[in-house]
């Protein structure tokens, strides 16, 4: 095994067991016994656990930084951006989740420390230019901007913690709820939220019939009761 190789096998064994145990509860003899090596080596490559930590730790947060913001700037309608950043995190959880429950165990997102919180602080940075432009789109003030993407970040941040234990329902459905709050909020939710905008479409003409049909049914029944019950001259 070449030493590139060994550096590889070193940093997988690590941040397996890292995502189980943390950094505190992880050993270099640990390391060393499942990579079938001695300690000097993992010491040669890493200086020690710390080392092979950090490193795992920042692999992992430029990987889900990069897919967020490669998310971010791959469609041009800002719901699909929303839309992608969404699915972007969650295909990281379900395909890394060691990775993903090294970024928030040794983290404090509240703190404003740590690297899951700087992930995220990195993300909201990205997001902000985007609200910005969004928010003087609609004439609204895009001093805001900077509180907006705090609160669109923590709800997808958070709604992936959740779904990396649960999994269910699937990804691109939970992507979809997640940005039929974000992008309509409580009031105009839609009842069945799909990232495809056809099928969105769709739903949306059906809602439009339904809508007509009450309001024409809601009409008669009114006319009706006015002929049953005629206004005084």
């Amino acid at each position: 095994m070449t030493g590139k190789e060994r550096r590889e096998q070193l940093l997988d064994i690590g941040r397996t067991l890292f995502a189980a145990r943390g950094l505190d509860g992880t050993s270099v003899e640990e390391i060393a016994a499942a990579a079938g090596v001695s300690k000097p080596v993992v010491y040669e490559h890493f200086g020690g656990k710390e080392g092979l930590y950090a490193v795992v730790v920042d692999r992992e947060f430029e990987k889900l930084l990069g897919l967020v913001a490669e998310a971010l700037t791959s469609a041009i309608h800002y719901r699909r951006k929303l839309e992608r950043a969404a699915l972007a995190l969650l295909e990281y959880i379900e395909e890394n989740p060691d990775g993903f429950r090294i970024l928030v165990r040794d983290s404090h997102g509240g703190t404003g420390t740590g690297s899951y919180a700087s992930l995220l602080s990195e993300i909201a940075g990205e997001v902000e230019h985007l609200m910005a432009q969004e928010l003087d789109r609609h004439e609204y003030d895009d001093k805001f901007a900077p509180m907006y993407a705090q609160m669109l970040v923590g709800m997808v941040a958070l709604t992936g913690q959740w779904w990396l234990d649960v999994r269910k329902p699937r990804r691109e459905e939970v992507a979809a709820h997640v940005v039929n709050l974000a992008w309509n909020g409580l009031s105009g939710l839609e009842p069945k939220p799909t990232l495809d905008p056809r099928r969105r479409r769709k739903e949306m003409e059906r809602m439009e019939k339904r809508a007509e049909k009450r309001a024409e049914k809601e009409r008669k029944a009114e006319e009706k009761a006015q002929r049953r019950n005629p206004a005084e001259p």
